[in-house]
């Protein structure tokens, strides 16, 4: 699923979506179904503007019932959209756990390559209740020695938390809170798709995405 170095595109650049698909957002599904969909769109329209980029996109779910990756580096040309059949919140959250595997996973089939991104986006509403394999200092330790890099970039979009100390607990520098209502789920949204066009203009022009992904004076207000 790695694109092999001698064929890739001059800059790749790994999108990768790690959703909470616990109980509790059922009441958010339909706006979460529509928001998913409208980042694969962005990203759709950001290979296009920036021919030197080629994107990637990967999407993990998760609940108690199972981490799941419905999407793994699949180019603009095979991409999926998120539906009712595939989106089915239940059960509690496991978020450290699928963090830990999604991520892991990228970075060692990422070893030999050199020229990419990475850009991580974690979206829940709620806190970690279920995880058996990752603990939050271990996905400290992962996400931090990553972002060294310069070439991943985390982001944490929570509900119903203190979601700047969560954040924070897990290494997290680029943080955004909401509720998880339709109204703001939808905001939310809205606000990610335009902080991703940017991050990819700046990859586009070389210049540092490391921690001001949704706002240039890192405020991070409530959306």
């Amino acid at each position: 699923m790695i694109p092999d170095k001698a064929t890739a595109t001059p800059h790749a650049i790994y999108n990768l979506v790690i959703l909470d698909e616990s109980g509790s957002m059922n009441s958010i599904k339909r706006s979460t179904i529509e928001g998913f969909n409208e980042i694969v769109q962005t990203i759709v329209g950001a290979e296009a503007q920036y021919p030197e980029q080629r994107h990637f996109v990967s999407l993990t779910t998760f609940n108690g019932l199972g981490i799941k990756a419905l999407l793994y580096n699949n180019p603009i040309a095979s991409l999926q959209l998120l539906n009712d059949q595939l989106y089915q919140p239940n059960a509690s959250t496991p978020l450290y756990d699928a963090i830990g595997q999604s991520v892991l996973r990228l970075k060692n089939d990422l070893s030999t390559h050199t020229d990419y991104n990475v850009l991580v986006t974690i979206i829940t509403d709620g806190e970690e209740n279920a995880s058996k394999e990752f603990s939050r200092k271990a996905i400290n330790e992962l996400l931090t020695e990553l972002q060294a890099t310069g070439k991943w970039t985390f982001t944490y979009i929570g509900a119903n938390q203190n979601v700047e100390q969560v954040s924070r607990d897990m290494g997290v520098p680029n943080y955004l809170m909401y509720n998880s209502n339709i109204e703001e789920t939808e905001a939310m949204f809205r606000k990610e798709k335009m902080s991703r066009a940017s991050y990819y203009d700046k990859v586009s022009k070389k210049r540092s995405v490391k921690e001001d992904y949704f706002n240039e004076d890192k405020d991070n207000e409530k959306v």
